[in-house]
């Protein structure tokens, strides 16, 4: 056995308050050789440890710590300090354990450093004369990277400075001992970005409402840009139960804390906040409970519940609720307790969110009747409570007659009804006259006349006298009637003569005259009905928009009419040679055509060209022109459909653009339904999970559109398809005859190449690259849909807008909404309801265009008619369900282009690179299951197991006649 090494350490030297443990020997580093037992000492002022994993033995204001037989393993920095944290000062010693076998020890294997940090990497040397040639090196003995700064201590091991992201990986530390090179064991350094900015701590603010006895759960979700961070609660409950839920998207930490109290009591009220921190700072977000001992509905009349209203005026009337539980009915109930009619009930328009409701009944010029008592009522489950509005219709007053009473003929009498009550004015003029004027003479102001009849709801009936000592021949007395809402009169004339004088017959009126008059008023109003009928004509109007300025939701547009027109996109009509139609509408058509020297003289280019109907009046001539303009303001993208050029001289205008050989995006999905090949282990749900490859063969079925219109209209449109790749039918008739060239036996595979996930997977892409660039230029598409995105040649997406060769009169798609068909399926709720479009819309309909994708062309919200139920669930946030294609993760974004706040929707970039991500991860999926046999892709012709994923789509998509191609 070794000599036994006995280390003492004394308390030595004259404390001055709280001085650090001393050491002694006083000696920065000991030596011992493998084998040797070491026994430390440390003592202090007041009562002092080791901190180490090591055997130790405490009395009061001494330790001892023993090693029985050290090995290299106990090389390393031993402290010791004071017990109470409030001592300070502490004392180290430095242990080397020398073994020749064992030059280096390292304690830990990863190492964590902040981007720009310094970093220690442990490589202890067990005998310090080991240390004289200590390098770095990278584990797979490549070279440091540029710039690397470190340095050696044999003590702490090697200190990197300035650590940057590039210089992360797996190091060893090596010396050269007796001309032998001795390497530490593998270090993995792992560098972290620095904190940039502080978590994010997002929860829903509202106020929390419970009963005694309910459960209470609420969500604090933080956004944290690093594993580093800490979250706590501060909650007036006693008793919590806590679940997280950790994710990692985008390069972000999202974690889900949720806070439940299985049965809440009165002493849970109050505020519950959730505190996140990280090393950059602190973020909190609260929300309040507050438990009662039974549900309440409490009503807040926002008017005042005594109306008076004008005979033709409207009137709204508006009531508060705060109600817990949610209320299960309610309505308004109008009765007029002068009428035996019973109560007529409405429903009222309500608005609700956070156990607060607003409804508010909308009276539209309110008629005679029609006032009367208006209650509103709300019940829950647990009780129920009512509001009434008392509303009195004001009307003109009207003078119901004027006489001399039979018994007394000194006297004139005069009738009067109105609400509220009239007063009666006498005049008098003392000739024969028909019409009240000023010249008349007042004889009495009347301003209390007496109440003849009164009765609640109904007009006031009133009677005025005026007294004379004799009614002269030839006067004339006028009776008027005034309130606050008009006035009436009516004339009472004395006369003497008693005989009756026949007046001649009117000969202005004569049966011819009639006849003429008659037929003048029927051609007036044949013209105002047609006139009626040509402003109720839909026109050709630009969809696309472009943002000139914008506060909060109030866009100003660019008039495109003021958009500038290059010259340079003019093209000679001479040099193109037009084909067949690709698709025609109510304004105009699109055809197929071959450009003789388009971009270069000697070029040949199949083109496709939008031009109007011959009939089309200026304000359709000034659409396309505008159009254009856009289009060219625009400039040119892979997944628009891009102007080629124009022509707008010497006859009409005609806009060339990029020719798609495969039509418009829905009638291709619903084509290559026929056969799809989906491989993804994300379909399980939706797919036989039996099989890596799924075969799907879809039945071809037409059905009636649901969008609230039958479908009949579609049969009117002029079938589109593409065309031979010739420039006329003659052409193409010498082109059979001379056999298929290698080019079109390449499109003829093209076209019969199955329908997969990577395909519908690009297009979703391509379309958000191609949004993603129009919101770059301030361009509001406003009719994003499968039919108005076009495939060309391999399969690229190019979107476009084809209102000009659709008839949207007959197209089921798009839905009558006021004085306009609007596609109200694809149109977002605050586009529908408050005609608010802005790029946030778009990324509404987007989401619904990947739901046609993935459901292969169905019509999105299947089996719902579009009425008051759809816009209601719309408006309550009812999203469809995953269609049978789409992966969760397509879904989800699906979900979030359909979040009733615009502002929390993706924009196109964001959406672009999560799909770009998802087409990455399905790449590799594709070479990791790639089949072994020809019976892994056998799909449903040879599996039984694909039945029910077969039989599922039998109500399968029609094929739009009309657009097989469209164009922009």
């Amino acid at each position: 056995m070794g000599p036994v090494l006995l280390l003492l350490l004394t308390t030595a030297g004259v404390w001055h308050g709280s001085a650090s443990p001393v050491i002694s020997p006083d000696l920065p580093a000991l030596v011992v050789n493998t084998g040797d037992p070491v026994i430390l000492h440390c003592s202090g002022e007041s009562e002092v440890k080791w901190k180490s994993r090591k055997d130790t033995f405490s009395n009061h204001t001494s330790s001892t710590l023993s090693i029985p037989r050290a090995t290299y393993r106990d090389t390393g920095t031993y402290k010791c300090a004071y017990v109470n944290s409030s001592d300070k000062g502490i004392a180290t010693v430095h242990l080397f354990v020398r073994d020749p076998n064992n030059v280096w020890y390292t304690p830990t294997f990863r190492i964590f450093v902040t981007k720009g940090g310094n970093a220690e990497l442990p490589c202890l040397i067990t005998a310090p004369e080991y240390g004289s040639s200590v390098t770095l090196m990278m584990d797979d003995a490549s070279h440091l990277s540029p710039g690397t700064n470190y340095s050696f201590s044999t003590e702490k091991g090697i200190t990197l400075y300035n650590v940057q992201s590039e210089q992360k990986g797996f190091y060893r530390c090596q010396a050269v001992i007796n001309g032998k090179i001795e390497k530490s064991s593998r270090i993995r350094l792992i560098v972290e970005e620095a904190l940039e900015k502080p978590v994010s701590v997002m929860m829903d603010p509202i106020d929390h409402v419970r009963i005694v006895g309910e459960p209470f759960e609420v969500t604090c979700r933080v956004i944290a840009p690093s594993h580093k961070y800490d979250i706590r609660w501060v909650t007036a409950a006693k008793s919590v139960r806590r679940t997280k839920k950790p994710s990692f998207e985008n390069e972000n930490y999202f974690i889900s804390d949720i806070l439940s109290v299985p049965v809440v009591t009165m002493e849970d009220s109050g505020k519950y906040t959730c505190i996140a921190n990280n090393s950059a700072g602190f973020r909190n977000a609260s929300t309040m409970l507050q438990v009662v001992e039974r549900g309440y509905v409490f009503l807040t009349p926002v008017q005042a519940t005594s109306q008076e209203v004008a005979l033709g005026e409207s009137l709204k009337l508006q009531v508060r609720i705060e109600a817990y539980p949610k209320l299960l009915h309610w309505g308004w109930k109008h009765t007029n307790p002068l009428k035996n009619s019973g109560s007529t009930t409405f429903k009222g328009e309500m608005t609700s969110g956070n156990n607060r409701y607003n409804n508010t009944l909308f009276l539209n010029r309110l008629k005679e009747g029609e006032g009367g008592l208006y209650t509103f009522y709300a019940l829950s489950n647990e009780t129920n409570a009512s509001v009434t509005f008392s509303i009195s219709v004001k009307s003109p007053p009207r003078v119901c007659k004027i006489k001399v009473p039979a018994n007394d003929s000194s006297i004139l009498q005069c009738m009067a009804i109105g609400y509220p009550a009239p007063r009666i004015e006498w005049y008098q003029c003392p000739i024969h006259s028909d019409r009240y004027n000023e010249d008349y003479r007042l004889l009495l102001n009347d301003s209390s006349p007496q109440v003849v009849n009164m009765l609640l709801f109904q007009e006031v009936e009133v009677e005025s006298i005026v007294q004379f000592q004799e009614l002269g021949a030839n006067f004339t007395f006028c009776c008027v009637a005034i309130n606050r809402e008009g006035n009436a009169s009516d004339m009472f004339h004395s006369l003497t003569i008693t005989r009756n004088v026949m007046a001649p017959p009117n000969k202005l009126f004569s049966p011819i005259l009639s006849t003429c008059i008659g037929t003048l008023v029927l051609l007036l109003l044949l013209l105002l009905f047609l006139l009626y009928k040509y402003n109720q004509k839909p026109k050709y109007q630009v969809r696309w928009k472009i943002i000139e300025a914008c506060e909060g939701n109030n866009y100003i547009f660019i008039d495109p009419t003021q958009l500038p027109y290059n010259e340079k996109w003019e093209f000679p009509r001479n040099n193109l040679q037009f084909g067949k139609t690709l698709g025609a509408g109510a304004f105009g058509k699109v055809v197929e055509a071959t450009a003789f020297g388009l971009g270069k003289e000697d070029s040949v280019l199949k083109v496709a060209v939008k031009m109007l109907k011959s009939s089309a009046d200026t304000d359709e001539q000034e659409a396309l022109m505008s159009e254009l303009k856009i289009m060219s303001h625009l400039g040119h993208h892979e997944n628009i459909v891009n102007l080629l050029g124009a022509c707008t001289y010497g006859g009409p205008i005609l806009v060339i653009t990029e020719y798609c050989r495969y039509g418009d995006l829905l009638n291709f999905l619903r084509k290559k339904a026929e056969s799809i090949i989906i491989q993804d282990s994300a379909l399980d749900t939706s797919l036989d999970s039996a099989a890596d490859y799924k075969n799907i063969d879809l039945e071809k079925k037409y059905i009636r559109s649901d969008s609230g219109f039958s479908s009949q209209g579609l049969e009117t449109y002029v079938e589109m398809r593409p065309v031979p790749s010739s420039s006329s039918s003659a052409s193409s008739d010498s082109a059979q005859a001379r056999g298929k060239s290698s080019e079109e036996e390449d499109d003829t595979r093209e076209d019969l190449r199955p329908l997969n996930l990577s395909d519908l997977l690009q297009f979703s892409s391509q379309v958000a690259q191609g949004m993603a660039f129009l919101a770059s230029k301030n361009c509001i598409h406003r009719d994003l849909a499968a039919r108005n995105v076009l495939v060309s040649d391999g399969r690229v997406a190019k979107i476009c807008d084809f209102g000009l060769a659709r008839d949207i009169m007959n197209d089921s798609n798009y839905v009558v909404k006021g004085n306009a068909r609007l596609p109200v399926k694809w149109m977002a709720p605050e586009s529908i309801f408050d005609c608010i479009y802005t790029v946030q819309s778009d990324v509404w309909s987007y989401g619904i265009l990947l739901w046609e994708i993935f459901s292969l062309g169905k019509s999105p919200y299947p089996g719902m008619v579009v009425n008051s139920k759809f816009y209601s669930m719309v408006k309550q946030g009812y999203q469809m369900a995953r269609p049978d294609f789409a992966p969760l993760e397509m879904y989800s974004i699906m979900q979030a282009c359909w979040s009733l706040e615009p502002t929390q929707r993706p924009t196109f970039d964001e959406i672009g690179s999560f799909i770009q991500k998802e087409l990455e991860v399905h790449k590799e999926q594709d070479y990791t299951n790639l089949p072994s046999t020809a019976e892994e892709d056998s799909g449903c012709d040879t599996s039984g197991c694909c039945e029910e994923s077969c039989e599922q789509e039998e109500s399968g998509q029609p094929l739009l006649k009309s657009n097989n191609y469209q164009f922009c």
